[in-house]
């Protein structure tokens, strides 16, 4: 059966959205893409900003685990497209990749905009028409669906016909950027089941004293290693005005968000000298010092220094300074009580939304047949790393197979 009668509209042109419509349009399916930003990918192009992270090289196994319980959801997407087939896709549209000391994969050149560039010209050649402006008003009557599509635009309300609708509306974080998520009172007014939309890849809130705020907001903190009631990661995070950010507290974000959740506060435990055994710091903090002060004991028998030395002071004790078992055990497993995770706005990307029991494989919204769901709206989360791109893109992919089999008979 030909697709070329079909009228497909994707709502959303975030990655997701722009690889349901490359599917589609391959397929031969008119795609009309809308957007209520003045222009596509606009969250792509500021995560690219210091280095498009594609996706990761590690091996599948490992790759999947990193979806934690949403693992079981995602595995049919990589099926689809997996990191490996990202990077073909991207050397099909002439950017070349490279894999970074720590895995990570990045275009040659480093920025999201030239890859975006060339994506939207071979979407332009295959037939994609775009509509900028357009703000998707939701289901405001009674029999929602796919027939009549309403949009606010600058000229005033503009309606759209079609035979399938994807939706790729985004989670909540960046709402300047488009994902707000206005979307949710509207889906779940229609009978969608929608878990609550929360930060993820976030930072959290430290109650640091005035002291070390002033001294050390702002300065990264290095070769650390930090865990919360599992195995710890190691890698380097930020100080900042009112907690932690950065890449190691983005990896372990949902863990320390739950455990809030759950207790009201969260301890992250610091090691401070990941690379030295317990042992061996144990001996350094035990030397004996002679008339030398603590602090200039730690910088030469540890080289403990700087923002490192300031955390063990904000967080120690003065009974942990007086003890040096007890400070050499500090240096190794220093508590840092988080209060509460950074606003949802702020966040990388967001946890929750359209919960996976209301749709079909395919990414159908059981409750409103012909239209369909993907990306980061949907709910599951992922670490930084390329992990949260690969699979953005990958259900857009797989959320194109489920509108080509709807539009065939065969969903």
């Amino acid at each position: 059966m030909s697709l070329s009668a079909k009228r497909v509209a994707v709502i959303g042109g975030g990655p997701a959205g722009l690889m349901a419509a490359e599917r589609l349009s391959e397929a031969g399916a008119q795609v009309d893409v809308f957007d209520a930003m003045p222009s596509v990918g606009r969250k792509f192009l500021m995560a690219g900003r210091g280095g498009l992270n594609l996706t990761h090289s590690e091996p599948a196994e490992p790759f999947l685990a990193r979806f934690g319980d949403g693992a079981p959801f995602v595995q049919p997407w990589l099926q689809t497209m997996d990191g490996a087939g990202l990077r073909d896709w991207a050397h099909a549209l002439g950017i070349q990749t490279f894999v970074g000391s720590s895995g990570r994969v990045f275009p040659q050149e480093m920025k999201a905009a030239p890859l975006l560039r060339a994506w939207l010209a071979r979407l332009r050649g295959q037939g994609v028409r775009f509509h900028m402006r357009h703000r998707w008003l939701g289901w405001r009557g009674d029999n929602p669906g796919v027939d009549l599509l309403r949009f606010a635009t600058p000229d005033g309300e503009a309606r759209h016909a079609a035979d399938a609708v994807v939706l790729a509306l985004g989670g909540g974080s960046w709402a300047k950027l488009g994902s707000d998520g206005a979307w949710v009172p509207d889906l779940q007014a229609h009978g969608v089941l929608v878990a609550p939309l929360r930060p993820a890849n976030c930072g959290f809130d430290v109650d640091w004293s005035d002291h070390f705020r002033s001294r050390f907001a702002g300065q990264p903190v290095k070769s650390v290693a930090m865990s919360c009631g599992g195995p710890g990661r190691q890698g380097e995070f930020v100080v900042s005005e009112t907690g932690i950010e950065g890449s190691l507290v983005y990896a372990l974000s949902a863990t320390l968000r739950d455990r809030i959740e759950a207790d009201g506060s969260a301890v992250a435990m610091l090691d401070l000298a990941p690379d030295w055994p317990h042992a061996k710091v144990m001996a350094a903090v035990t030397h004996p010092r002679g008339a030398r002060s603590m602090s200039s004991h730690l910088q030469s028998r540890l080289g403990l220094t700087g923002v490192k030395a300031g955390l063990l002071r904000e967080c120690a004790s003065a009974e942990d300074f007086k003890d040096p078992e007890r400070l050499g055990q500090r240096i190794k497993a220093l508590p840092l009580t988080l209060r509460r995770p950074r606003p949802i706005d702020e966040a990388i990307s967001t946890a929750g939304g359209v919960a996976f029991q209301g749709l079909t494989a395919g990414l159908m919204l059981k409750a409103v047949p012909g239209v369909f769901c993907v990306g980061e709206m949907l709910d599951w989360e992922a670490p930084t790393g390329g992990y949260l791109l690969t699979a953005c893109m990958a259900s857009g992919a797989c959320g194109a197979a489920g509108v080509i089999d709807f539009l065939k008979g065969q969903a």
